[in-house]
């Protein structure tokens, strides 16, 4: 019986096969003794990236060639599933997105890390333990090491929380439903748009990301003890009951986190002072704190709340750098790798680029606290990174995911309903990578 994903396969060499044409009149392989990085990104990522690789080059004097990919983030996986997939020598060296690791490191594209380390004393402990152990080592084997690392987090109006008398950001959920109730409806004396807390909501990856902080800070999140997933547990039904009522019940979380909650639309509202409390990722604490923002100066960062007899949890986010197995430049690869996660580059990382560091070390640098205070809370916060499961299918997981709590979140279906056809669409969907 042939599987989707077999076809998938199938069609998508005819599509690597047109790919690499196009790369190779693009200006070819190069030297052998020429390195092929693969990186994209913003404007102001690339530029980063190509500075670094000039510096590189002036320390090793080894050639280095930017493979430049797109900044949407599906178009530069698949430029690099492509050649990956066909066996070339090129990128030597990529980035990659935390979500992918499952996938590349199921079809053998990543080759282990461990010979290098080991012989250069380049030890992972260098790095947060949870994030090695939990997405970059797999099978007993080191196939990544992180570059930067993202984690949801908490936003909060300090002022408002001063205003009103609380000390502190919520450690709980039901902490944080009181706070909102309470200061959300004497904002909207004059203020009718407010709202206690933002998030997101829409049916895209957001959603299975907040879903996994809710659930897991339930004691909840993924099972994989039999081989594959399920997510229908009492835990999970209880967090997903809770994401539905602070729409309907508490109805602090405006109705339309559902149909257009994203990232942006919640980093907007939140930024305009329209809320109280906000989810989102790292990246937004800048634009909060940016001169014409409402909220410049107003705002605190805290670990995401959890259950009363629950740990906080913050889905793991960022990117990783691995070395292909195909590659002709292995150890020249690993030179590069190591200068990219070296605590001098991982620092200017944090001061150039705003990127939140993979290394432990660079959060316990003195200059770098003072000069960016949020360094402090963030470490706390990426000590409860949870990763999304790393799994060939996750993008085809996620897509039933996010269609089934989108649902229950419609009050199309109740959570124990929407859970169980989660359940019921995964087992199909591992059926069919595994070709049964």
């Amino acid at each position: 019986m042939t599987s989707r994903f077999q076809m998938f396969e199938r069609i998508s060499a005819v599509t690597a096969s047109f790919l690499i044409v196009l790369l190779a009149g693009c200006g070819g392989s190069g030297p052998e003794s020429e390195l092929t990085f693969a990186v994209g990104g913003a404007p102001n990522e690339v530029a980063f990236w190509e500075t670094l690789v000039k510096e590189f080059e002036k320390d090793s004097a080894l050639p280095v060639r930017i493979i430049r990919q797109p900044a949407d983030t599906d178009q530069r996986r698949q430029g690099l599933v492509v050649p990956l997939r066909s066996g070339q020598a090129d990128p030597d060296v990529f980035l990659m997105d935390v979500a992918w690791l499952g996938q590349f490191a199921a079809s053998g594209w990543l080759h282990s890390l461990d010979e290098f380390v080991q012989k250069d004393d380049y030890h992972a402990g260098f790095f947060f333990k949870r994030v090695i152990e939990l997405a970059d080592r797999q099978d007993a084997q080191l196939l990544a090491l992180p570059v930067n690392v993202d984690a949801g987090l908490l936003y909060y109006r300090r002022d408002l929380l001063e205003r009103f008398g609380y000390g502190a950001p919520p450690r709980t959920w039901e902490e944080l439903v009181a706070m909102s109730g309470r200061i959300q409806g004497e904002m909207r004396k004059t203020e009718t748009g407010f709202w206690g807390y933002v998030w997101q909501g829409a049916r895209y990856e957001g959603l299975v990301c907040n879903f996994l902080e809710v659930a897991a800070s339930n004691g909840g999140g993924f099972d994989t003890t039999d081989g594959g997933i399920q997510v229908d547990t009492p835990k999970n039904r209880e967090a997903l009951q809770f994401m539905h009522d602070l729409i309907y019940e508490w109805r602090v979380s405006p109705p339309n986190t559902f149909t257009e909650m994203k990232e942006e639309e919640v980093r907007a509202h939140f930024q305009n002072g329209l809320a109280l409390f906000e989810r989102n990722w790292p990246y937004a604490w800048a634009l909060h704190n940016a001169p014409e923002s409402p909220v410049r100066g107003k705002v605190g960062i805290a670990p995401l709340p959890h259950f009363e007899k629950g740990e906080s949890a913050a889905t793991l986010g960022g990117w990783h750098i691995g070395i292909s197995t195909t590659s002709d430049r292995k150890e020249a690869g690993w030179n590069f790798i190591k200068f990219v996660t070296s605590l001098e580059t991982q620092k200017r990382m944090v001061t150039e680029l705003g990127w939140n560091s993979a290394r432990r070390d660079v959060y316990q640098d003195a200059g770098l606290l003072e000069q960016y205070p949020r360094l402090e809370p963030l470490r706390e916060i990426m000590n409860h990174a949870v990763p999304r499961p790393l799994v060939p299918y996750y993008t085809q997981l996620s897509e039933a995911l996010q269609s089934r709590i989108n649902g229950a979140l419609a009050g199309q279906a109740s959570p124990e309903e929407a859970l169980r056809r989660a359940d019921e669409d995964m087992a199909q969907l591992v059926k069919r990578y595994r070709g049964e």
